[in-house]
């Protein structure tokens, strides 16, 4: 393992493995009670050894489904208020939650981005973070003390739709450096079947080991993504890319848990009705690692009170998308139209370097040499 200490900067590719972190040197030693819908161990082993797992049937049908609920109201209000704002007509009020926003989206290009910046941590989704049954699975991974990582997203992926359909990454590839030192899991939730059809998952499998974060670039297609191309995954992550892709469907009810150095992607939606899921990640609370200094996260375990009070409102207080548009700028831009700006912007673009300019670059490159 390299020694260099790595501030919490913007420095993307930093040569340093810490595979011990990930694998299965890192499996916590098992509880000598078991706590109420934890996982056998040959599954947390294989969280350790392949980077995921999936964890069938986890979810209680009354937990999704008011999620469901939660992201019907949070679409009627984005509908509404674009409605106001006289930049629909229709408010497809006879629609439901598989094709609302892909009616809008239609009528108001970026709808689908707008809906992502906007999105609230509705309690349903309070409530399926801090599910009992996922924070005793989690901390099988991380041990007794647990928080709710600053990011989190919830993602309508409209059929054939390059802004939703995300190409190879690490998560760590949109963090800042700390995170390459640090094992933060992510439950990747569908509230449909996640088929190859609709865009499911796609896991390189064994690509955590080496311990490194590759060599990303920006940005991807005319998104705000950053990407990981197959030749540098083979070259820095020992990765045969024909033999290692693995394909995951989920239904229902079910997950995949993921650590933050496996690359993974989604792909492309070609069914007709919107793929619904929701990306929730955890870390250890006393560690320095939030989000580029500008985010922490938010406690919900500690091995001394495993039931503490959980303070939402200092987390939510925090508009994670604001302040990463403001980091790449020395002025926030507050005005009416920034409500329906379907650009995106944050930190994690000028980590790598960028190979393709769009509009969400462009903007922050103009924002950049205004301020």
């Amino acid at each position: 393992m390299a020694n260099a200490h790595v501030e919490p900067d913007l420095a993307g590719f930093t040569g340093e493995e810490y595979a011990e972190i990930f694998d299965i040197r890192a499996m916590p030693k098992p509880t000598t009670e078991r706590e109420v819908g934890q996982l056998p161990e040959k599954d947390i082993r294989k969280f350790f050894e392949e980077g995921y797992v999936v964890v069938e049937n986890v979810f209680r049908k009354e937990t999704l489904e008011a999620c469901k609920t939660a992201i019907d109201k949070m679409v009627d209000e984005l509908a509404q208020k674009l409605y106001k704002a006289g930049k629909i007509t229709d408010l497809c009020e006879n629609f439901g939650t598989s094709d609302r926003l892909i009616r809008l989206d239609n009528q108001f290009q970026g709808t689908s981005v707008l809906f992502i910046k906007h999105a609230r941590l509705m309690q349903a989704f309070k409530d399926l973070w801090t599910d009992e049954v996922l924070l005793n699975i989690v901390e099988q991974l991380i041990g007794p003390d647990i928080a709710g990582h600053p990011v989190w997203n919830l993602r309508a992926k409209l059929p054939q739709d390059e802004a939703t359909t995300v190409p190879w990454h690490q998560d760590s590839g949109y963090l800042d450096t700390n995170s390459y030192r640090v094992l933060q899991p992510t439950a990747w939730i569908p509230f449909v079947d996640a088929t190859e059809t609709n865009g499911c998952l796609q896991m390189m499998h064994g690509g955590h080991k080496t311990g490194k974060v590759a060599t990303h670039q920006c940005c991807h297609g005319g998104t705000w993504y950053v990407m990981l191309e197959e030749d540098e995954m083979e070259k820095t992550l020992d990765i045969n890319v024909k033999k290692d892709i693995r394909t995951f469907p989920i239904p229902y009810g079910s997950m995949i848990l993921f650590n933050n150095l496996i690359p993974h992607r989604s792909l492309n939606n070609a069914s007709d009705h919107i793929r619904w899921s929701v990306d929730l990640r955890w870390q250890t609370p006393h560690l320095p690692y939030g989000y580029y200094g500008l985010k922490q996260g938010v406690v919900f375990r500690t091995k001394e009170d495993p039931h503490p009070v959980v303070d939402w409102d200092k987390f939510e207080g925090v508009d994670r998308f604001k302040i990463t548009a403001d980091a790449v700028k020395d002025t926030p831009q507050e005005t009416k139209e920034a409500d329906f700006d379907t650009s995106i912007q944050g930190p994690w673009m000028k980590k790598w370097e960028i190979v393709h300019v769009n509009r969400h670059v462009q903007k922050m490159q103009s924002e950049e040499k205004s301020a």
